[in-house]
């Protein structure tokens, strides 16, 4: 008769659930084995409970132990505490009567020239225009005043690779910024089209049979969707045999539809739309030559030389960068508001407003005037440096602006330089005062850029072209500087060693280097013209700096 085990019931379900230790149970004589393999396995069941336990209680815990924790500091930098430096700063800034720098002897590098090919003789990049069939390209250039001129400077060098007419670029309007402004209202269309003869035929509109084929309107001829930075090769083999077979081809959008890295003939008719064709109009210039003169009467103290800041604290900027400053409500439901008018749902889909200490850390928010401020006067700018303000309108003017007018009351903008009589050409219109501004840039003998984008790479550009392969330019390491503006406790003479360090540096990088042969986004020729555009520098090199870009 077979034994059944009935010690414990903790026995008897492991004898059960088991194989081996149930054929143990089943003899007499094997009683003490079946009390030992039971013992085990009751010793590991126990064992496994407890660990379970446990882990159930780290599980379930954790979440609510973090919830009562407070939540970890946030990263040096992620902070706007630059207002309270200013003023806990500011008794000594006053009090500062150390030698301030002067702007003759401020750019100490000077680029060397390395041995070069010799240039080729312009007309061998010239191309006689073809008496036969005519076939035309038609861009929209979007964007503001600086991606609009490299989509003109674009197309100019598209036009010469596929052997087109060039229509005189349309511009859209883009829905922030809203400004109407066509081509001949920014810049001179005859000397676009004269200097661009010998090169490329341009004209300002589709001859009228070719229009009636599509109802008299642009917007009807079909358009061709390129990949942004094309190579030359996919125009031509993708683009020139659509244009043989319509006779016109419409490209929109057309902002970044060309690479940096094109052949040397194509690039340097890239260099001449940039850097020769492409003049401001009559009404800006005129009014960029008067705003400039009385700049430069009230800088006689410095020998006519002034400082220009380009600071982008607009509105819409300061939107844009999902950046927090006064951390009010107020400020966030103007920011909410101005984010929903010019992007919609954007913002909200990709959930960057959540990043905004990590937008400063990196180095992306925009300078605010009084960090300006504070960096200027720490790299040694006395508070009577003549500074022309390049800017819309700032953000809480009132608030944001105070303490740089403080630092440096000898500040001037277009506003202030011009009258409204003299402005009403330009009022509203922001790629037309943009271009304004960027004379006002041009002509000072230091400009500082403050915000990454189109505006400061094409300045910088122009400025490397006229001065020597030097831009003359403070570009701040801004990841940094929100390191320094965030600690309330350093001290101005600690703050101005760190200053004069970073205008060493921008002094360093102002300077023209020759370039990899693989051109980068960053290393345009709109940014960095030499060495592709050395040839059209030199042959240049005789025309007064001033005279060349009015």
């Amino acid at each position: 008769m077979a034994l059944t085990c009935t010690t414990e019931s903790a026995t008897a379900a492991a004898c059960r659930g088991r194989r081996r230790l149930h054929l143990h149970c089943k003899h007499r004589h094997r009683k003490p084995v079946c009390f030992f393999y039971a013992g085990i396995f009751h010793k590991r069941y126990l064992l496994f409970l407890t660990i379970l336990y446990i882990t159930g209680l780290i599980t379930c815990a954790g979440p609510l132990l973090s919830l009562l924790q407070p939540p970890p500091p946030p990263p040096p930098g992620a902070l706007y505490r630059s207002q309270e430096l200013f003023l806990k700063l500011w008794p000594e800034i006053q009090s500062d009567n150390s030698s301030a720098v002067e702007l003759d002897n401020l750019w100490r590098y000077r680029r060397k020239l390395k041995e070069q090919k010799l240039c080729q003789n312009g007309y061998a990049y010239q191309q006689p225009v073809s008496p036969g069939i005519q076939r035309y390209l038609v861009i929209e250039a979007n964007g503001g005043l600086n991606q609009q001129r490299s989509s003109i400077c674009n197309a100019v060098a598209v036009a010469r690779m596929l052997n087109a007419t060039l229509v005189i670029p349309h511009f859209d309007v883009h829905k922030v910024w809203k400004d109407p402004s066509k081509f001949a209202d920014i810049y001179d269309e005859d000397h676009f089209i004269s200097s661009l003869k010998d090169y490329i035929m341009v004209v300002r509109n589709l001859p009228d049979e070719l229009m009636e084929s599509y109802n008299s309107s642009i917007s009807a001829i079909p358009s061709i969707k390129v990949p942004a930075w094309a190579p030359a090769r996919y125009y031509m083999n993708e683009v020139y045999p659509v244009l043989q077979d319509t006779g016109v081809i419409r490209i929109s959008p057309f902002a970044n539809r060309l690479s940096t890295s094109i052949p040397p003939q194509i690039q340097h008719i890239r260099c001449l739309a940039n850097y020769k064709a492409l003049r401001f109009s009559s009404t800006i210039t005129d009014l960029a030559k008067t705003i400039a003169n009385r700049m430069t009467n009230k800088s006689m103290s410095y020998g006519g030389k002034y400082v220009s800041v380009h600071i982008r604290f607009e509105e819409d900027m300061v939107a844009f960068s999902c950046c927090v400053y006064d951390e009010g409500e107020t400020e966030k439901s103007e920011m909410e508001a101005a984010r929903k008018r010019g992007w919609g749902k954007k913002f909200a889909l990709k959930n960057q407003i959540s990043e905004a200490g990590l937008n400063r850390v990196n180095g992306k928010c925009p300078m605010t005037p009084v960090e300006v401020g504070l960096m200027l006067r720490g790299m040694g700018f006395s508070k009577n440096t003549p500074i022309y303000l390049a800017s819309g309108r700032i953000y809480k003017e009132d608030t944001y602006l105070e303490p740089l007018r403080k630092m440096f009351p000898l500040l001037e903008t277009k506003w202030s330089l011009a009258t409204a009589d003299e402005l009403a050409s330009v009022k509203g219109y922001s790629s037309r005062l943009a271009a304004v501004d960027y004379m006002l840039c041009l002509y000072s003998e230091v400009f500082v850029t403050t915000q990454g984008g189109n505006f400061p790479n094409f300045l910088m550009g122009q400025r490397r072209f006229i001065y020597n392969g030097h831009a003359k330019t403070i570009m701040p390491d801004k990841t940094k500087l929100v390191v320094l503006l965030q600690n309330t406790t350093t001290s101005w003479e600690g703050f101005k060693d760190e200053m004069d360090t970073m205008l060493a540096e921008s002094d360093r990088r102002s300077i023209m280097v020759p370039r990899a042969k693989k051109s980068t986004r960053k290393g345009s020729i709109y940014s960095n013209p030499l060495p592709e555009c050395r040839c059209l520098w030199e042959s240049q090199n005789s025309t007064t700096n001033s005279d060349f870009f009015l």
